[in-house]
């Protein structure tokens, strides 16, 4: 397998390039990326001491950097390296600059300001983190998503990965023996999603549960019949209660919040919600 170092050389936080970089590597197989973080590089001092880092493993250089002298000085030793370098943002800010008539602002981290859609996103994710795994269900009203399934069908990184995005989201298992509480079936405001998954693949993932935590592997928690009985109960539950319901046997967290996302929005489109 082949073995890529790639640099993210950022004068904010480096969730941009990290995003553009894992979207990009995602499409080549039979690679190894070994990405390395260089974060709020604002001086040439500070670049100078990531420098030698670079040099002794060479590799691609992504960067976002907004200060001239400090971007120049890393181009130049690009260069010098003979290492291939990509400026993530230059042709969005070029398209932007054409067509608005105006020169980007040039403030490292603009994009990180603590605004309001900062504040909800931390909102947000507080909330999410205080109702995991059916908690305080006397709060649901105030979720804007609930996620219901089974055990390990991914419900909590789903969960935190959307309220990241600025949702406050609730999770509740599905469980055979232990029916949801009354509140869930009277809610208003959150959208209901209910997530599935083969059940394969929901043995192993079980499995590899119970051997991370040193614990037998041969249970009722997974085994075959017991986990198809789950499975069918919250179908049954989801097609009783009408709320969407989407397979995460294939998707990736990423995939599966997109998804929900998507019906979210439609959701609010379909009822005039702001």
């Amino acid at each position: 397998m082949a073995i890529l170092h790639v640099h993210l050389v950022s004068d904010s936080t480096g969730e941009t390039l990290e995003n553009i970089a894992k979207a990009a590597l995602a499409q080549f197989d039979g690679v190894e990326a070994v990405k390395h973080f260089w974060p709020m590089v604002r001086s040439e001092g500070h670049l100078d001491r990531i420098m030698p880092e670079i040099v002794s493993r060479p590799g691609l250089i992504i960067y976002t950097l907004v200060n001239a002298d400090i971007r120049h000085k890393l181009e130049s030793h690009g260069d010098l390296l003979g290492l291939p370098m990509v400026a993530a943002l230059d042709p969005v800010l070029d398209a932007l600059t054409r067509m608005l008539g105006r020169q980007a602002k040039a403030r490292p981290g603009q994009q990180h300001m603590m605004d309001a859609a900062y504040f909800a996103r931390v909102e947000a994710i507080g909330f999410t983190i205080a109702h995991d795994d059916g908690v305080a269900p006397e709060n649901w009203e105030q979720a804007d998503i609930i996620l219901a399934g089974v055990s390990r069908s991914s419900k909590t990184p789903t969960a935190i990965y959307l309220a990241n995005k600025g949702y406050k989201v609730a999770n509740i298992p599905i469980v055979v023996e232990s029916p949801p509480p009354p509140a869930l079936f009277h809610l208003k405001h959150p959208l209901v999603v209910g997530l599935t998954t083969s059940g394969d693949r929901l043995m192993q993932v079980r499995r590899n549960r119970l051997l991370s935590l040193n614990q037998s592997p041969e249970t009722a928690y997974v085994d075959q019949e017991a986990i198809s009985r789950e499975l069918a109960y919250a179908r049954r539950l989801f097609a009783d209660n009408d709320w969407p319901v989407i397979d995460v046997t294939r998707r990736s967290i990423e995939e599966t919040a997109a998804a929900i996302i998507n019906v979210h929005n439609l959701r609010r489109m379909e009822t005039n919600q702001p």
